[in-house]
């Protein structure tokens, strides 16, 4: 399973997202996503232990 860090335009990320549907998702609601990087399987790790990477939604 692959996981994507979503970053804004000055390189902090504000999203963990699971699928391209789910950043685009986040982009249909306004969150400033300037840069999407696949996660290496060893930060994916922590994502697929905690139930969701909406869990990780650091956009609050």
């Amino acid at each position: 399973m692959e996981f994507y860090s979503c970053f804004d335009s000055n390189g902090k990320v504000i999203a963990r997202c699971q699928t391209p549907q789910d950043i685009e998702v986040l982009r249909h609601m306004g969150r400033p996503i300037a840069q999407v990087k696949a996660m290496k399987q060893e930060e994916s790790v922590v994502c697929s232990l905690t139930s969701s990477p909406s869990d990780f939604n650091e956009d609050i």
